[in-house]
Parts: structure tokens; C-alpha cells; sequence
């Protein structure tokens, strides 16, 4: 059955990128309502925004929706992460700002947080996006693509000059809890000659050594070093499965990313979407609920970072 959280939850931070604050609650949705954002501070037009792939617009170095009438929300990646790794359908996200807050840089504080309330079934069954055959998106160098599979995988590799980087390659079935234990906890990362530049440019003012891993070189600079030693394409992995969520049901398929951000998960969505027969909308059964995200989740799969 889909599931939703048992009672509202709120956070307040930064955003990373406007560096302004901002109050988020999450709040239980019915059957079938799939997950929605609402502008409290929005008070002269339409202020929700479906948590939809088509709904995204060009944005750096984040991802952004928007509705009809202009009202957007920014770095919606991390929370939408966390509602995906922890197997949520259903859910009304209220925020007083443009950007959703930054909190330690990770999804691990949303996940504690929902855990921590708890979820409950609605009545409806869960339905799933069951990807029929390879869709690819390419931009030089960088790949994004989805094959057929019996569950959600995430294969990912990255490559810095930076060597506290370098070249990271990790891949991970997402069933079983595998996205609280394994990735919910590793932190949006830059090195620090962008951190000027980005700054110059009005982004990431919100950033700081505690909610994001600093490197240059072969040295890390945020306090306590790294949450894990691939935490860079750990990261990778989280911001894919927060973009995929927008497809709006759990996707059966397997993700490559080869230097992908964002941008092109979002474009693979669309070239997906545009595609016809490529995918299909699957019931699923006892079993097939079980190898998706959040199935079989426990608290104890929180790492101890969160």
C-alpha cells in the first residue's frame, strides 16, 4: 500500500543557494495525492507546485519547479531523496521561502526526522514506472541513461582534478533500506576555487564548511573530514534519486551516471516520457513492493551522522 508520514515534521535553514531562511513542513497526504510543494509565503497566485519532471526549469547547480503562474521552489533535490528512500507516495511540502534549507548538506535529516514520526499506509496500491527499454541522454563527456531492470540500481561515476576526489565510481541496488544506510548521509561537495566564483555569481551564499565538504587538492577543509571516503559520488547517487523521484512513481530500471548532474537527469526524464512504449505503469504486488525504495526500511538503518 503507498504510505505517508504519520504526522507533520518541520525544519528550518538556509538555503544553500539564496542564503536565505526558510521554515519546511512536511505534512501527511491522502491516497493518491503524490507529493506536491505549496508556497505558504505565495499569497496572490496559484502556490503549489507538483513534484513533476515536466514542472523543472533550467537552474545551476540545483534542481527547480515551477507552476503556471511563475511561483518556484528551488534545491528541492535532498528532501525529494529522502521522501523516495524512504518509500513515500503521498506527502503536501509547505515552505515560506524559495529554497528549501540546506540543513547539513545531506538527506539525513529529513530521513531522521520522518522515521522518527513514523509512516502509515493509505489505501491505494502502489504503482511503479517499469522502464521497457534503454533510454540515453549525452552532453560531451557526461552520460545519463536508464535500462530495463527488476528494481531501482544506481551505477555512477565522477572524476575531479581535485585529489581528496579524483575518480569515484559506486553502484547500488536501492531496495532493502539501501539509500538510508548507504547514501542518505553523504553532503553536497565543491572545491573551493568555485566556491569565489559561485559566490560572485549569487549562488551558494548559504554555503558553509558545515553543510557542504569543502576540498582543494588533496585536502579536505570541512570540520571532521569526509562521512565516507566516496562520499563525493555517494552524493552523486542521492541528488539521481531525488531528480528521479519527479517521475512520479518508483522507476524500475537501472541509472547510469557517467559525470551527470541535474540537468540531465532531467533531460533523460523527458527523453523517456517522449518515447513512446518505452516505459509503462506497473501494480505492484507483494513482491515487486518489496525490492523498491524504503521497503523493509528500519531506524537502525540511520547512519550515525544523522
Amino acid at each position: 500500500m503507498q504510505t505517508t508520514i504519520k504526522s507533520p515534521v518541520a525544519f528550518t535553514g538556509v538555503g544553500l543557494h539564496s542564503g536565505r531562511p526558510a521554515r519546511l513542513v512536511l505534512r501527511p497526504g491522502s491516497a493518491e495525492y503524490g507529493i506536491w510543494f505549496r508556497r505558504t509565503d505565495v499569497t496572490d497566485r496559484d502556490n503549489l507546485i507538483p513534484a513533476r519532471w515536466d514542472n523543472v526549469e533550467p537552474a545551476q547547480l540545483c534542481t527547480r519547479i515551477a507552476n503556471a503562474d511563475g511561483v518556484t521552489v528551488s534545491t528541492i533535490e535532498h528532501v525529494m531523496a529522502a521522501i523516495a528512500g524512504c518509500g513515500i507516495h503521498n506527502l503536501l511540502i509547505e515552505i515560506d521561502g524559495p529554497e528549501v534549507p540546506i540543513l547539513d548538506g545531506s538527506a539525513a535529516p529529513f530521513v531522521a526526522a520522518i522515521l522518527k514520526k513514523g509512516l502509515r499506509q493509505t489505501n491505494a496500491p502502489i504503482r511503479a514506472l517499469q522502464v521497457l527499454e534503454p533510454v540515453e541522454v549525452r552532453n560531451g563527456a557526461a552520460v545519463a541513461r536508464l535500462d530495463p531492470a527488476d528494481t531501482l540500481e544506481i551505477d555512477f561515476r565522477i572524476e575531479f582534478a581535485d585529489a581528496a576526489i579524483g575518480r569515484q565510481a559506486r553502484r547500488l541496488n536501492l531496495g532493502n533500506g539501501a539509500f538510508v544506510r548507504e547514501l542518505s548521509d553523504s553532503r553536497t561537495f565543491c572545491r573551493r576555487a568555485d566556491v569565489e566564483a559561485m559566490q560572485a555569481a549569487g549562488l551558494a551564499l548559504g554555503g558553509t564548511y558545515e553543510n557542504a565538504v569543502v576540498v582543494d587538492g588533496d585536502a579536505v577543509l570541512s570540520p571532521g573530514g569526509l562521512r565516507h571516503a566516496d562520499e563525493a559520488v555517494r552524493h552523486k547517487m542521492l541528488d539521481a534519486l531525488g531528480d528521479l523521484a519527479l517521475a512520479g512513481a518508483p522507476l524500475l530500471a537501472r541509472y547510469t551516471g557517467i559525470r551527470a548532474g541535474h540537468a540531465m537527469t532531467n533531460a533523460l526524464l523527458r527523453a523517456l516520457f517522449a518515447r513512446p512504449g518505452a516505459c509503462r505503469m506497473v501494480t505492484c504486488d507483494a513482491t515487486l513492493a518489496a525490492r523498491l525504495p524504503g521497503s523493509g526500511l528500519r531506524r537502525a538503518d540511520l547512519p550515525l551522522a544523522a
